[in-house]
């Protein structure tokens, strides 16, 4: 593993690469996550690749860059991590496999194939809900996260060891993923993710369901959907209801489902089983 960069609008966008082959895929991570997220899944894959996964803007080592946080200036970073790599292969996780439907939906020709990991369907709202409120509700303990601090390194590793969803899974790469979120401060340690960061994003997609929609009815890549049995907490039930996958898949020849067994939100990168079917994937195998 090695640090990447390229230059984008304001600054320099950080991420972390994986191999040396020369079939290349760029990665995108979640709503408060970071490139470690994807070191499971990079080790997976086949000796003739490489994986390249960036911190979005305001978050992890990219956590400085200006806004906007919007989705069409994270598709211009994506698509100058795509041009830099000369990545024909786009994957991401929850949020970013919405920001990797839009970046093709915006910038066609990019790419020749896409991945996306329990993300990238519209996400339905109820009628008359204000978005804001259920910004709260969904991402309320991811939000409350950013605005912690802990007095050292060790304890917000143990903050992860307690989530639901990853203590009882605890594996080296959660724990790597962990570290790497961890921004030394004043007075100990935050996380890395800027929280306009995390609201722009979220309002996002409970506001833009539309265009999110249009993304995958207009695919013109072959697409691969891998999605989780069981949602943020370990609960179960996945991220996007079922009717919205089945519905999806029906109308797009071009997006292929492939259900991931024993796997949760996060852990789908993180278990070995479940990354090395995301590898396979991002492989084409």
């Amino acid at each position: 593993m090695e640090t990447w960069q390229v230059e984008v609008d304001g600054g320099t966008l950080h991420g972390l690469r994986w191999g040396s082959g020369d079939n290349i895929a760029v990665a995108v991570h979640g709503i408060t996550a970071n490139a470690m997220s994807w070191q499971a899944v990079a080790e997976a894959l086949p000796d003739d690749w490489s994986l390249v996964a960036i911190d979005l803007r305001g978050r992890g080592r990219s956590r400085d860059l200006p806004e906007p946080y919007d989705a069409e200036q994270h598709a211009r970073d994506i698509g100058a991590a795509l041009v830099a790599t000369g990545a024909r292969v786009l994957v991401g996780h929850s949020l970013g496999a919405y920001l990797a439907a839009s970046t093709n939906h915006l910038s066609p020709g990019l790419v020749d194939r896409l991945v996306l990991v329990d993300g990238g369907l519209p996400l339905p709202v109820p009628a008359g809900v204000d978005p804001d409120e259920l910004l709260a509700l969904t991402l309320g303990p991811a939000l409350e996260r950013l605005r912690q601090t802990w007095p050292d390194e060790e304890a917000y590793v143990d903050f992860f060891r307690a989530h639901p969803a990853m203590g009882p899974y605890w594996t080296p790469g959660v724990e790597a993923y962990a570290r790497y979120d961890a921004l030394p401060i004043s007075g100990g340690v935050s996380a890395r993710a800027v929280e306009k960061s995390v609201r722009v994003s979220g309002r996002e997609l409970l506001t833009r369901g539309d265009e999110v929609g249009r993304a995958i009815t207009e695919l013109d890549v072959p697409t691969d959907l891998l999605v989780a049995e069981r949602g943020m907490f370990d609960q179960p039930g996945a991220l996007m209801p079922d009717e919205v996958i089945d519905a999806a898949v029906a109308a797009q020849p071009l997006l292929r489902l492939t259900r991931v067994p024993d796997t949760n939100h996060y852990t789908i990168l993180f278990a070995p089983d479940a990354a090395a079917a995301v590898a396979a994937a991002i492989a084409g195998r």
